[in-house]
């Protein structure tokens, strides 16, 4: 058998291991280009996607929550109704605010953001607070013969602690 000039049978073994090394870095490579193009587009994209559409079902829930703690003809009342708002959205504390009779959604990302007005009869005199997501929201609907007051607050600060 003859030999090429210069391979001694002790190195053509390393052929195999540098052939896989080889196999071995370009899947790296491969990975790591995947990784950076769908956490540098598509994943933030959807992530802001889909937080849009929590924060607009969020809101419309809290809005329906609000129309239906005030009494259909009451005016002396005083009454809480809890409101399930989601704790976070797209991982983030946020807040919902009275503007204007129009519930509105703040968020760190400026993706995210909803707002809707709320539909409440004419002896409703003043609509007022805020929610934190981090809080047990709360609605409070207190009444006299001036009209209707209604108040978003937390459970901690009615009292009710948890």
């Amino acid at each position: 058998m003859s030999r090429a000039p210069g391979l001694r049978d002790d190195d053509r073994a390393l052929t195999p291991a540098v052939g896989k090394a080889l196999e071995v870095g370009l899947v790296v490579l491969f990975l790591g280009a995947l990784t950076t193009a769908l956490y540098g587009g598509a994943v933030p994209d959807y992530r802001d996607a889909v937080g849009g559409e929590v924060g607009d079902r969020a809101v419309v829930a809290a809005v329906e929550r609000v129309e239906n703690a005030v009494p259909p003809s009451a005016t002396q009342v005083r009454s809480a109704h809890a409101v399930d708002l989601p704790r976070s959205i797209r991982g983030e504390n946020y807040r919902l605010r009275v503007e204007d009779r129009t519930l509105v959604l703040d968020h760190p990302s400026p993706a995210i953001g909803a707002e809707t007005a709320l539909a409440l009869p004419d002896r409703v005199a003043t609509v007022e607070g805020e929610w934190r997501s981090s809080d047990d929201a709360v609605v409070l609907v207190t009444g006299d013969d001036d009209g209707l007051r209604v108040e978003l607050t937390s459970r901690n600060e009615l009292g009710g602690g948890r």
